[in-house]
């Protein structure tokens, strides 16, 4: 599988790391570890990230335009810079009303064996 991290010790525009693509959500890791993950997703206008629910807290920030964040049925608008925590175990989704970047940060819960 190819690296797709960003070059470490290097600064980095972080709203620049995904490009908007037409009828498409683009998903890159940035960093990707056993005990957690961070990415920069791109959502064209119309798109819609399917419902899901994960087992860990995921905090999401918006780096661009605006989203729509839907945690267990409930409808939040996120602008630049706001940020939402979705919490484990809920039903969310993200739809796109209008394109908007977002940076995602998860930290897996359960490793209590490991020393920061």
């Amino acid at each position: 599988m190819e690296n797709t991290e960003l070059e470490t010790s290097l600064a980095h525009q972080l709203v620049g790391v995904v490009n908007y693509v037409p009828g498409s959500i683009v998903i890159k890791s940035i960093l990707r570890k056993k005990t957690g993950t961070v990415k920069v997703l791109s959502f064209d206008t119309g798109e819609t990230l399917a419902a899901k629910i994960s087992p860990f807290d995921n905090l999401v920030q918006v780096i661009d335009g605006v989203a729509e964040v839907i945690i267990d049925e409930k409808s939040t608008q996120l602008e630049v810079g706001q940020v939402i925590i979705i919490p484990a175990h809920s039903t969310n989704k993200m739809k796109a009303n209008e394109r908007f970047k977002m940076l995602s940060t998860i930290i897996k819960s359960g490793y209590e064996d490991v020393t920061l």
